[in-house]
């Protein structure tokens, strides 16, 4: 079922209290990709076991294959049933059609990434679409995040170590970031200090300095993409530097893969596949929990 305006603009209001509150607290709301339902009830018995507020999002890819109204239909189930504290982010959006339509959908959360799609984007390309999705979010009060430049790395698995050097390259500037945050209004800006998508065979290293410049410079929310593979403490000290939000992929899906592919070698002779997936949501579950800790989210939830 639809929500109504109303009810997304108050959806859309705690969004962004949550993130004062976050803020404020200094704590971060874990952003936790949707491949399936499975997925979803792991990250809500997470919330709930942690009673701490988080965000589920869903790329393209997602989109795609479930459909925004759906997502935002199971999410509400979920989030009603359990008596959490979540809210949904349209994640890596590649146009200003798509993020619309996470907006219409009654998304709290909507990022806007036009150099996913167009790599070729001129900054000026990327301003004026990003500042159409900032204008159109005024109708639901959706909190608007975006960046000036192209994360790399996707949400897999790699066997190649991380080329520092050619990262480095990406590496936010604060003078940029706040230039661009001045004129596109963002509530979000998506930094680049060493994350990065994927889950290597290294652990991430991010560089907390540069993060330190950042904060000091601009004043809106800042999140963290590419969380997967990232030593905790990293996360300790961020949330204390002042990340609002830190999405979390890869992770889950190696885990989740992993344990599914276990179940089914111990199990070859069921095929109600639904009878096996307690432990892989329970490993996912797991994985939620740890980052939800790491983020200092832990207890923070505001239930209404």
């Amino acid at each position: 079922m639809s929500l109504t305006l109303k009810q997304t603009r108050e959806n859309c209001q705690a969004a962004r209290w949550a993130m004062q509150r976050a803020r404020e607290q200094h704590f971060a709301l874990g952003a936790f990709n949707l491949d399936n339902q499975d997925i979803l009830k792991a990250a809500v018995r997470a919330a709930k076991s942690k009673n701490a507020p988080i965000l589920v999002e869903v790329s393209q890819g997602e989109v795609d294959s479930m459909g925004v109204d759906n997502v935002r239909d199971m999410v509400d189930n979920y989030k009603e049933e359990y008596g959490v504290e979540v809210y949904v982010n349209l994640d890596h959006s590649p146009s200003v059609a798509a993020a619309i339509a996470g907006i219409e959908a009654g998304f709290e959360f909507i990022h806007i990434d036009i150099s996913l799609a167009r790599k070729e984007a001129t900054l000026e390309e990327i301003i004026t679409e990003t500042k159409q999705v900032v204008e159109y979010a005024r109708l639901t009060g959706a909190l608007v995040e975006s960046e000036p430049h192209y994360f790399g790395g996707s949400s897999n698995l790699y066997k190649e170590k991380i080329d520092y050097q050619e990262i480095k390259k990406t590496f936010t500037k604060p003078n940029d970031a706040k230039s661009f945050v001045d004129a596109t209004g963002i509530d979000t800006f998506a930094a680049a200090i060493g994350n990065l998508h994927g889950k290597y065979p290294v652990p991430k290293k991010l560089d907390l300095e540069l993060l330190k410049e950042i904060r000091k410079t601009i004043d809106c929310n800042i999140s963290l993409h590419g969380g997967s593979g990232t030593p905790g403490h990293y996360f300790v000290n961020a949330v204390k530097i002042g990340v609002t939000k830190i999405n979390i992929n890869a992770d889950m899906r190696v885990i989740y893969r992993k344990t599914l592919e276990k179940v089914l070698k111990d199990n070859p002779g069921e095929y109600a596949i639904v009878k096996l997936m307690d432990k892989v949501i329970d490993a996912v579950q797991a994985v939620v929990e740890e980052k939800i800790d790491a983020f200092n989210a832990s207890g923070k939830a505001v239930i209404n």
